[in-house]
């Protein structure tokens, strides 16, 4: 098998794991390859998400490490195998890999929690609004870029719709929904298609005033992926370079306690709805 040349942040997510597995059990990568009865790099690479490995090696190494988290064990031998394309993967080579590895994240997960307090979140943009988005990228992007930055955003929106769908916690700060990208009238048409949205079973929005004040990770982008295990859980926060990816337990127990604060000042879903109403009536 070819080493990949590019692994993506979830094939990265699950050779972290495993590493973190191996030195928990004390072992150094090479000792590890010698139990498995394999190549002394074979380790290395796979924990580099170069090369994958088949659910029968996986077990065999959580056994190897003496890992009795049957749950973990279970989540990472759905990871396993070859690689299933997703519809992300047309855009590969096209647009930036952040934005694959964000849609990739956002298939596999179990449930989904973001937080915007600039932008309205992208599985729920309308055309209109992420073209008046990217046209405000200096300098300019080139036109056929756009057009598959704005397939490729509005393609997001699956993962709502799937069966079965994953369930979405969203919080949005009052200055993203104020914000009229692209004009009054797109702006009116993207808060009503974030009412129908949060109409849906699976959805949750939910607005914070300005009156709140302030908050923690005031002015961040964060979306937070939950997998079929805890530990595999991954965090995304955009940047000025693009977006930054966390995974430690520690990582994630902060942002779960961070989102858990934020939410307290934030509006219910009634009030939240009430609160997206008022601003559509404003415009």
């Amino acid at each position: 098998m070819a080493p990949r040349q590019k692994p993506t942040i979830r094939q990265r997510r699950f050779g972290a794991e495993l590493r973190r597995l191996r030195e928990a059990a004390g072992l150094s990568a090479p000792v590890a390859a010698e139990r498995l009865g394999a190549d002394r790099t074979m380790i290395s690479n796979i924990e580099s998400g170069r090369f994958g490995i088949s659910e029968q090696r996986l077990r065999r190494l959580a056994s190897i490490y003496e890992c009795d988290d049957t749950e973990l064990i279970d989540a990472l031998a759905a990871m396993t195998g070859g690689r299933t394309k997703g519809w992300w993967d047309e855009y590969r080579g096209k647009i930036p890999p952040d934005f694959l590895d964000v849609a990739e994240l956002e298939h596999h997960a179990t449930s989904l929690r973001t937080l915007q307090t600039a932008h309205l979140p992208g599985m729920f943009q309308i055309e209109e609004h992420a073209r008046a988005l990217f046209d405000l990228f200096i300098p300019a992007l080139p036109r056929l870029e756009v057009e598959l930055r704005i397939a490729q955003r509005l393609a997001r929106h699956s993962v709502i719709t799937k069966n079965p769908p994953v369930e979405y916690r969203g919080i949005i700060h009052e200055a993203a929904l104020r914000m009229q990208v692209g004009g009054r009238l797109v702006a009116k048409a993207q808060l009503n298609r974030l009412l129908e949205e949060s109409e849906r079973d699976n959805i949750t929005l939910l607005v914070i005033p300005f009156s709140a004040g302030g908050f923690p990770m005031a002015g961040d982008s964060v979306l937070y992926a939950a997998a079929d295990s805890p530990h595999l859980d991954t965090v995304q926060v955009d940047s000025p370079i693009g977006a930054v990816f966390f995974d430690s337990s520690t990582q994630l127990a902060n942002f779960r306690r961070r989102l858990d604060a934020i939410e307290q000042v934030a509006l219910n879903p009634i009030q939240s709805r009430d609160a997206v109403l008022d601003i559509i009536r404003d415009l």
